[in-house]
């Protein structure tokens, strides 16, 4: 049932909703410790005591932050890949100012080298590799690592997105930059760049090495130097 406009219940959803986006708005900005109270609360066009009431603390707003712009994010992602909506006219442009706030909101507290930003960067993991063994269960047998590296390397380009922007001569946080950087993507994540051959080869090379006392490249014992 809809609550009308100026019932209390109505008006409270909606206050926490634009204080949320108000502030993912500004941490994708200006960082969480660049971002004030103050400046949420009149981005928001609300009261302090508001958004205390809805959220107690900026801590918790950020947390409350971090989960929405992640679910966000995997749920486009679904619709893309698993609804086929990448073939709706309307749906990417539709949801693309949406992934570019994200993308930024996500660098930003990846950044911020606090304990917050590797909880965030653990719950990408965790999604990831969910979403990796429901959709994808035949791509690896460890779908920690994948996911970890997966998330890693995703990460690793918007953090160095001023180095990618500038070898790209566009800034990926652009509608233009993200789709090229977007395509490169496409391109790497379907074409593989190994042949199974040579990897199994890698993996029956790297395999010694999982033994409690590896051989050294010259075959001797790598205790026998010191003796």
């Amino acid at each position: 049932m809809e609550h009308p406009v100026g019932d209390p219940a109505f008006e409270d959803v909606t206050a926490r909703a634009r204080i949320r986006d108000a502030a993912i708005r500004l941490f994708a900005e200006h960082g969480i410790d660049g971002t004030t109270v103050r400046d949420i609360t009149q981005a928001a066009g609300v009261s302090p005591g508001l958004l205390r009431h809805h959220f107690g603390s900026k801590e918790a707003l950020r947390e409350a932050c971090d989960l929405h712009v992640l679910n966000r994010l995997v749920k486009i992602k679904e619709e893309l890949v698993l609804e086929g909506k990448v073939a709706s006219p309307g749906f990417l442009p539709a949801v693309h100012p949406t992934i570019l706030l994200s993308y930024k909101y996500v660098t930003r507290a990846l950044l911020d080298g606090s304990p917050s930003a590797a909880a965030m960067f653990d719950d990408m993991v965790v999604l990831t590799e969910q979403w990796i063994s429901k959709n994808a269960p035949d791509v690896t047998e460890d779908y920690r690592a994948y996911a970890a590296v997966l998330v890693g390397m995703q990460s690793g380009i918007l953090a160095m997105h001023d180095h990618v922007s500038r070898a790209l001569g566009v800034d990926i946080f652009t509608t233009d930059g993200h789709l090229r950087m977007a395509g490169a993507l496409a391109d790497f994540y379907s074409h593989s760049l190994l042949d199974p051959e040579f990897v199994a080869k890698a993996r029956g090379a790297m395999e010694p090495l999982r033994a409690p006392n590896p051989p050294t490249a010259a075959g001797t014992d790598p205790g026998a130097e010191g003796a």
